[in-house]
Parts: C-alpha cells; sequence; structure tokens
C-alpha cells in the first residue's frame, strides 16, 4: 500500500512513468496499472488485501464447514481431537491455523454470576485485626480487635483485644456468638445460627450433627440448643472431641454429650 501511495507522489510531481519505476523499484507495468486507478485512500494493508482478494488463501478455509459441524455435536471437544479428524479428511497445513479458526468457531459460554448468599443467622465470618492510633502527646500504639459479621444481615460486633493469640479468640469469640444469638430476631433466625456455630468446629461437627437431624427431625433444634450451650460454657475444643467419642460410639445427642462430659451436668431450660 504505501509502495502504491509512493508511485502516485512521483506521478502528481510529473515523472514520467519510466522514471517513476526506476525510482521506487516497480515495474513499468505496475506503473502504468497504478495510474490508471483510483488513489490510495489508506494504508491498511489488511483491509485492501481482503477487499481486492489479494493473496493465497489458507487451506484451512475449506474444512470450515467441517469444524462448524463438529463444534455442533460437541462444542467442549478438545481442539486436538478436531485436529485429528479434519486430517483423516485431507487436512494437510499446519495446527496453528486450524486452533485459530476453532478458537473463532466455538461458542462463547458465559458462566452465570451466582451470588453467595444464604439464610439469616445461617453464615458468619470472623476475623482479628489491627490498627495504628495516634495520641495528642504524639506517641503511637498498635491496637488489636476482634471483628464478627452475620452474612445476611450484615450485623458487625467489634471488640478490643490484647493481642491475637488463642485465649483472646476462644473468650472473644464466645461472647460475640452469645451477643449475636441475642441480636438474631425470631426462633428460627436464632436456631439458624446456633446451629452455624456448631458448623464452624468443622467435619466432626457437621457429620454430628448431620446425624441428629437426620434421626429427630422433629426435634432436633432442642440439641442444638444444648450443644451450643455447652460451646459456650466449655468451648470449642471439648465439645469437638465429645462429637468425635461420639462418632466412634455411634450415639447421637446432646444427652450423651452431657453425660460424657460431665455427670452431674444439669441444663436450664432454653427459652424459645
Amino acid at each position: 500500500m504505501l509502495k502504491r501511495h509512493e508511485v502516485e507522489i512521483l506521478l502528481k510531481a510529473g515523472h514520467a512513468k519510466t522514471e517513476v519505476a526506476r525510482l521506487s523499484g516497480v515495474s513499468l507495468r505496475s506503473v502504468k496499472r497504478i495510474a490508471e486507478e483510483h488513489p490510495v485512500g489508506h494504508v491498511d494493508d489488511v483491509a485492501e488485501r481482503r477487499k481486492r482478494q489479494i493473496g493465497r488463501p489458507s487451506t484451512v478455509v475449506t474444512f470450515r464447514k467441517q469444524v462448524v459441524e463438529i463444534l455442533q455435536e460437541a462444542p467442549d471437544l478438545a481442539t486436538l481431537e478436531i485436529l485429528r479428524r479434519v486430517r483423516e479428511s485431507g487436512y494437510r497445513g499446519g495446527k496453528t491455523w486450524l486452533y485459530a479458526l476453532v478458537a473463532s468457531l466455538r461458542p462463547k459460554v458465559a458462566k452465570p454470576l451466582v451470588r453467595f448468599e444464604g439464610l439469616p443467622g445461617e453464615f458468619s465470618q470472623h476475623d482479628f485485626g489491627q490498627v495504628e492510633v495516634e495520641f495528642r502527646d504524639g506517641t503511637r500504639e498498635r491496637i488489636h480487635f476482634f471483628a464478627s459479621r452475620l452474612k445476611y444481615s450484615r450485623l458487625v460486633r467489634v471488640s478490643l483485644v490484647k493481642d491475637e493469640r488463642v485465649e483472646s479468640l476462644v473468650r472473644t469469640l464466645a461472647e460475640h456468638r452469645a451477643a449475636m444469638v441475642a441480636a438474631v430476631s425470631g426462633k428460627r433466625g436464632k436456631r439458624y445460627l446456633k446451629r452455624q456455630q456448631l458448623l464452624e468446629l468443622g467435619e466432626p461437627a457437621i457429620r454430628y450433627l448431620t446425624e441428629i437431624v437426620h434421626r429427630r427431625p422433629r426435634q432436633w433444634f432442642e440439641d442444638v440448643d444444648r450443644l451450643h450451650q455447652i460451646l459456650q460454657s466449655h468451648g470449642p475444643e471439648v465439645l469437638r472431641r465429645a462429637m468425635e467419642e461420639g462418632l466412634k460410639q455411634q450415639i447421637f445427642g446432646a444427652f450423651y454429650v452431657e453425660r460424657s462430659l460431665q455427670a452431674e451436668l444439669s441444663f436450664p431450660q432454653v427459652v424459645q
């Protein structure tokens, strides 16, 4: 395209066609042809070649129909398998051109956006944090805090702690659990929140509560209330070990956990 433009400029400057051919390095026949054509309006070689159908067509174009049929039958078929099938049909070109053709013809499937939602009191998030505080006298101090947030209502509770050790985690988490249960309105919401806090103990709690729900579908919430009370009074490690022992003995229920922890434990009736 630029060479055509060079020839046109030389012709407009008044040079003879033979001289233009010598200066531009183009044959005299090409100079005569360019002189009879429309002047160059842009320098996009690719667009001009497509418009004038210049150049040898790729051999992969003749197999376009076959590739379309293959992708209609199996949209997720591996490109390597498509290459094998096309070569069996006589394709002798390189794989790069075929891969580009397959990529342009393969249907684009957009993954739907799925929001992570849950029932009220079902999910909660907990973490430590810290912030640098500067006082009026110029001194600075690093303040540690522990934050909890309910997923559904976005209810947040923050407590200052002296450090980020396990003891601070256990004590503050128990306080936040009790406060969040009190803040959730409705019996259903409270039960879901208690169950979620129990499930956060890990795999033993998930298996143990699943067995309780399946065995007592109408009374499981009573076990959840009592197990949650044990969680608050004895901590997560004690309750987790009791659940693991219950799984080994195949005995499921809050009554077994209470008995295994301490024979004389008594729990007041939970207010529904």
